[in-house]
């Protein structure tokens, strides 16, 4: 049977999509050879193991001959019975083929063939093997010593960077760009180094300085500004996916976690060597020589980055999925590791040898033992010093506490004989507690129209009720609930844990306690226990009883046993302002065990014992109090380290539940021939295996670490690496487009000593960098992105710049540095977080983006639109989407709004009212020059058409401000 679609027969897209399907479908019916689909599965999963050569198990599949001779565990096929075929067994069952275990279906297929009778119509063909990197990889190769390509014209020839760049233009028949202005430069330089723009003076004095040396001693004074560590600190964030919140289902923001970003800043404005940094984060607490101290710090601080990616809170006593978080925990150090600082997808090897790569299961079990003593607990970082201070605040108030502690239980060791002996009397005298899952109260019949719950206190927080009924007691009829919301009943609160006009009101809003539904709850008071709800009947009724519930049906298994209602009146009225009390719970035992007690001493002390005991209670909980108010240490979302409980097992297919040998912790086997490995015991210490690790990375013999941030370096000034993919330097990745200048470049930043400053200067001042961004009609026929760098890639501000540049032109940018960061949202908890966009913004978010509380997997505002990653995993490199909503947003998003309000103000405030000067002045602040006659005259009309402010608003939706030529 042949199966003919022509795509040129079928006029729409979707049709085009449909043959797809169906040739998909049909293609063991099409296949020139006609064999048995299962077969089929059999020759494409099986025979790359079981062939002549490799006969895996002795087994070798190619012909039914073969095939029916078994291997070393006996026969595995018996034709015509597929339950009895071993074969079949381990398709079925997952374990075969080894690592990649099939889909039912195809399990089922191999399976109907055999009971078929298993025919081979032809022999099978062993596949071909899929193309990969082995040992002889480019990235795992040392670090050549190249040479400088010589015969270039002499402004080609001055830095070793343009001799490989125009070398290779040369090759392509690329013609070089001219070099760019001092204006395009310095704005592009800025915003470079800094993500802002350059100021009007700025602008001026650069354009105006005759020395030879003007770009240097601009390169120079842009890297001494911290706003250079906010602007570079930010892309580093990206690569280790640094965000604040843990992800997943709960995704809790997480407290304290922006010590690391600032340790981040800190350490790229003062030059820090890079291969220091790198240690630091992966094995600060060991290069610190000892306890924390002020000094070291930051030091303990580094090592978030081990743990700075998405953690599942959620938790479970059920062995296998704990393995399965832990492993997954474990799985985001090593990938992150791996990618940020070498370049290379560890993670892909967790289940079988990597496809690509030449990187063994091994090696990811190796460095899983090293990250195995890592946990993403948080820690308290304080000094031996801090810690006295604080305890000799604490010792007085303990001390006082213990004394007031001691004399209540004096107090209460007079009761405890009494109580035994008249417990049972007092007991009998009270009705059971309240009880969660329902709860009665009858009274005498009484006529109202509205019904109140006055709750006095809770077991512990605030007030929940589920479900709160009202029933009639009318002569002659049955019983009704006349509180439900479709019997026309209406219920107002007091206080409702979600004030009204918040977007999740609805959540916990009293209507859910008259709806007849059980499983959502009311929830009251302001943290304190108390709340009230009243109930407004359709009409006056007969009533005497009402019935409430916290949990009817069980849902919370027995917790959040907190929130019952144990204090408590009920109260009726005919017209809403007079009261009268029917029921109460005064008379019933006390809800737990500790109230039951409290209630039996209070009832057999006297009436001088009983107020003697209140007073000592009274100072027992000022004390507390007291010792509350001193500051904790606070805990730090930075490393913690622990000596591992167990070895680290090698997972066979990389299931947690099938355990293999025991590993040790070493260096991986990818570099074995170009640098020193190592192999730990079993057993070492925990901080012993991420300093040997750090120390790998680091050496000048790892051809990866040097080339990997050399071409990160060149990926951010140039908008794109020498190899594309800046995190991934295997197979799948990009091959460079400069091979000996990336080897150059990896050298001389270890030449520099690592440090980044000068690498940046030495890239800014070649001619490569101060090339303008003409178009050249003929050079983009053959390069039309310019990856061979013939012009200056022109590229769109990311979305931090935008923002950070609204701020700065409308001058309302403010520096300060460091510290807690602001919020874009409005947090809300209830188990899970919930964060809702702002839609107005004071000025506390008037910040450097860089110190949003980011939080993963929410995108807000400007920053969203423009292709903000949401953190959940690395971004290494910013997409740079286009579409009408980024335009609208800019357009009529309020803090952009905002911001040209007080661009005007500025425009008022600095030039006057005259409307040359402010287009001049508008044209400085935000694009960096002066505008020519013809937008001098459109701006004129604008102004006196739609007035100033709409003026500002246009320059602010300009291309020219958010993008870099």
């Amino acid at each position: 049977m042949v199966l003919c679609l022509s795509p040129r027969s079928l006029h729409l897209r979707g049709a085009c999509t449909l043959a797809l399907v169906l040739l998909a479908t049909f293609a063991h019916i099409i296949r020139a050879d006609e064999i048995h689909p299962g077969l089929a599965l059999l020759e494409e999963k099986c025979l790359g193991c079981h062939n002549p050569d490799k006969k895996t198990s002795g087994l070798d599949l190619t012909t039914r001959a073969s095939a029916l001779e078994g291997g070393k565990s006996g026969l595995v096929l018996v034709p015509g019975d597929a339950e009895k075929s071993r074969i079949y067994e381990l398709v079925r069952d997952g374990v075969m083929p080894d690592g990649n275990p099939l889909r039912s279906r195809d399990a089922q297929l191999i399976g109907e063939w055999i009971d078929a009778g298993a025919d081979w119509s032809r022999p099978l063909k062993r596949p071909e093997p899929r193309p990969r990197a082995g040992p002889d990889w480019w990235s795992v190769q040392p670090l050549r010593e190249v040479s400088l390509p010589a015969d270039l014209p002499p402004e080609w020839s001055a830095s070793p960077i343009d001799r490989f760049v125009y070398a290779r233009m040369a090759e392509s028949d690329l013609q070089p760009a001219e070099e760019a202005d001092r204006g395009t430069f310095i704005r592009r330089a800025t915003f470079d180094l800094l993500g802002l723009p350059p100021t009007p003076e700025d602008v001026h004095a650069f354009k105006n300085d005759s020395s030879p040396d003007a770009h240097e001693r601009l390169i120079d004074r842009l890297l001494d500004s911290p706003h250079y560590g906010e602007r570079w600190g930010r892309h580093w964030l990206d690569t280790v996916r640094y965000a604040e919140s843990n992800g997943f289902e709960q995704n809790h923001v997480r407290p304290n976690a922006w010590q690391y970003r600032d340790y981040v800043i800190k350490s790229l404005n003062a030059d820090k060597p890079y291969d220091r940094f790198v240690q630091e984060q992966l094995a600060g607490d060991q290069l610190a020589g000892g306890p924390v101290t002020a000094e070291n710090r930051d030091l303990f601080i580094a090592t978030a980055f081990i743990v700075g990616g998405p953690v599942d809170t959620v938790g479970n006593g059920d062995l296998e999925f704990l393995r399965q978080i832990r492993a997954n925990a474990l799985d985001d150090f090593i990938a992150t590791t791996g990618s940020a600082f070498l370049g290379l997808t560890f993670n892909c090897a967790r289940c079988h040898d990597h496809k690509f790569d030449p990187i063994l299961q091994k090696d990811y079990y190796q460095l899983s033992a090293i990250f195995d003593g890592v946990q993403h607990r948080g820690r308290t970082l304080e000094t031996a010093e801090e810690s006295r201070s604080r305890q000799a605040l604490l010792e007085p108030l303990q001390s006082e506490l213990v004394e007031l502690e001691r004399s209540l239980v004096d107090v209460e060791l007079v009761a405890k004989p009494r109580v035994e002996e008249r417990r049972e009397e007092i007991l009998s005298s009270y009705r059971p507690p309240v009880d969660d899952r329902g709860t009665e109260e009858r009274f005498e019949s009484v006529r109202a129209r509205f019904v109140r719950m006055d709750i006095q206190k809770t077991h512990m927080g605030s007030p929940m009720v589920e479900e709160f009924q009202v029933w009639t007691s009318e002569p002659g009829e049955a019983s009704r609930n006349v509180a439900l919301a479709t019997a026309g009943a209406r219920a107002t609160a007091v206080f409702t844990r979600v004030s009204i006009g918040d977007a999740d009101a609805d959540l916990y809003k009293i209507d859910l306690a008259i709806d007849g539904k059980y499983g959502k709850t009311w929830i009251g008071s302001r943290g304190d226990g108390v709340g009230q709800f009243t109930v407004e009947l359709a009409r006056e009724e007969t009533i005497s009883r009402v019935y409430w519930t916290k949990d009817r049906n069980g849902g919370f298994q027995g917790r959040y046993q907190g929130n019952v209602p144990t204090i408590y009146s009920i109260q009726t009225s005919l017209d809403g302002e007079s009261w009268q009390e029917v029921a109460h719970s005064r008379d019933r035992k006390p809800f737990s065990k500790e109230a039951l007690e409290d209630r039996l001493i209070r009832t057999v002390l006297d009436e001088t014992e009983n107020q003697r005991r209140a007073e000592l209670q009274d100072r027992v909980a000022e004390q507390k109090k007291k010792i509350a108010a001193v500051p904790a240490a606070p805990v730090l979302y930075v490393a913690s380290f622990a000596q591992p409980g167990e070895p680290t097992y090698f997972l066979k297919r990389g299931n947690v539940m099938d355990r293999g040998e025991t590993v040790a912790p070493a260096s991986p086997s990818t570099l074995a021939s170009l640098l020193p490995s190592f192999e730990l015991a079993h057993d070492a210490v925990e901080g012993e295996r991420r300093l040997a690790l750090a120390r790998w990375m680091t050496d000048k013999r790892n051809p990866l670490t040097a080339r990997v941030i050399a071409n990160r370096v060149w990926h951010y000034h140039f908008g794109r690496g020498i190899v594309s993919t800046p995190s991934d330097f295997g197979f799948n990745g990009a091959r460079p487009t400069h091979p000996e200048l990336l080897d150059y470049l990896a050298r001389r930043l270890q030449d520099l000593d690592w440090r980044l400053k000068a690498f940046h200067k030495e890239i800014m001042l070649s001619r490569t960098y101060r090339q303008s961004s003409r178009f050249d009609e003929a050079n983009a026929k053959i390069d039309a992105d310019a990856h061979l760098l013939w012009r200056f890639p022109p590229r769109r501000l990311e979305a931090e710049a935008i923002r950070d540049s609204i701020l700065a032109v409308s001058g309302k940018l403010d520096s300060r540095m460091g510290g807690e960061g602001f919020r874009l949202y409005r947090y809300t908890v209830d188990n899970v977080a919930t964060y809702y966009p702002m839609t107005t913004f004071g000025e506390e978010t008037y910040r450097r983006a860089v110190y949003h509380q980011s939080a993963r997997s929410v995108k807000v505002e400007l920053l969203g639109q423009y292709d903000c990653p949401d953190h959940s995993l690395p971004a290494p490199r910013r997409e740079s989407t286009i579409s009408p909503l980024q335009a609208l947003n800019l357009l009529n998003n309020s803090f952009t709004m905002d911001q040209a309000r007080f661009f005007e103000e500025r425009l008022l405030r600095e030039v006057g009212r005259g409307a040359a000067m402010q287009i001049r002045r508008a044209y400085a602040l935000a694009f960096g020059r002066s505008p020519d006659s013809e937008e001098e005259r459109i701006g004129r009309e604008l102004i006196e058409k739609h007035g100033l402010y709409v003026f500002c608003r246009t320059l602010l939706n300009a291309n020219e401000f958010i993008y870099v030529m």
